[in-house]
């Protein structure tokens, strides 16, 4: 995108007509987006497990079971095996980014084992795998209107049901994304 437009701290909803199963009807959190590329986290998007699998798995010890029942997303088709929490800022993890004022990302075991005993970050999403675009391929499928984006919003992303979070992120910017069938061109 010329002027270094980029899209960290955004959500790219996916437009009815993004047929690729990956992505159909997604929203996914830009975690990073710059010359090399983006990495994002699919956020409404079950993987069909508890967190309590995960920390079984990893022999982590758990004493929040709200923590144990917690919903674990498919954040993206790459590297499935790999764990990313996004989560309120706060907290001195072995491996976090700061993606905005308020959110980081983190990859290290430490958060989750927090998070097991019920003092972890506030607010978090724990994903399998991420979203990964290539240099200038994030900016190409937004010129072929494949996504829309739209400011990030800590309620869509934390608090709204995952069922509603598609729409829930097209709202933000007052478009209802069940009526766009066709893509609006750039003649």
């Amino acid at each position: 995108m010329n002027g270094a437009t980029y899209l960290t701290n955004q959500f790219i909803i996916a437009m009815p007509n993004l047929a690729d199963p990956n992505f159909f009807h997604t929203v996914t959190y830009l975690c990073q987006h710059n010359e090399e590329g983006a990495l994002g986290i699919v956020i409404n998007r079950s993987a069909e497990m508890k967190l309590g699998e995960i920390f079984n798995q990893m022999h982590i010890r758990v004493t929040s079971m709200a923590a144990a029942d917690t919903p674990v997303f498919v954040g993206g088709p790459v590297q499935m095996e790999r764990g990313f929490v996004i989560h309120s800022a706060g907290g001195d993890w072995d491996s976090s980014l700061a993606i905005s004022d308020s959110i980081s990302l983190t990859t290290s075991r430490d958060i989750l084992e927090a998070i097991a005993v019920g003092e972890g970050p506030g607010q978090f999403l724990v994903a399998l795998g991420y979203a990964g675009w290539g240099e200038g391929q994030l900016e190409n499928e937004m010129r072929n209107n494949a996504w829309l984006n739209t400011p990030c919003g800590n309620t869509v992303l934390f608090d709204t049901p995952v069922e509603q979070r598609w729409s829930a992120a097209a709202s933000q910017i007052g478009i209802n994304i069940n009526l766009l069938t066709a893509p609006a061109g750039h003649g």
